[in-house]
């Protein structure tokens, strides 16, 4: 069944006002794409665990401190995420030999099979979303929204 999005807060009176009700917009049909593709797909894994294998991806034995301090989430919560990985095999963790309070933390060759899953399950999502646009299009979108996120950004 396939959802629409409810667009009663979604005003279009001008540009101004409309801009990130759209980007909002999209990011939702964006991460509502990426969960039912989690939940099709062979792999068992929710958005927060593919967000993790992600970080430990990137980041090659970092720590469970090193994901707090990244994404703001409860160190408890975290913990549990990173147990319940580890006992699927997912990810390896190795003590620190300086100090064996720090456990660093590194995908196993299955976490990294199910990242690179995960990984073209998104290319084929961005694809999909700048379908129709010639390069230039798409370098032109991408500089339009770097300077929204500038905006943003910048202090008043």
């Amino acid at each position: 069944m396939r959802k629409t999005n409810d667009n009663v807060n979604h005003s279009r009176q001008n540009n101004e006002d409309g801009v990130l009700d759209l980007i909002h917009t999209v990011m939702h049909q964006y991460r509502s794409m990426q969960y039912q593709a989690l939940r099709d797909g062979p792999h068992d894994i929710t958005h927060m665990e593919g967000k993790v294998l992600s970080f430990f991806g990137r980041q090659p034995r970092a720590t469970q401190s090193d994901l707090a301090k990244h994404s703001g989430r409860d160190k408890a919560q975290l913990a549990r995420l990173i147990k319940g990985l580890r006992d699927r095999g997912l990810l390896d963790a190795e003590a620190d030999a300086t100090d064996r309070r720090n456990v660093h933390l590194a995908l196993t060759a299955d976490g990294q099979a199910i990242l690179s899953g995960l990984h073209q399950q998104a290319k084929r999502l961005n694809s999909k979303a700048v379908s129709g646009m010639d390069s230039a299009e798409q370098q032109q979108l991408l500089q339009f929204l770097l300077r929204v996120k500038n905006n943003l950004d910048a202090t008043e």
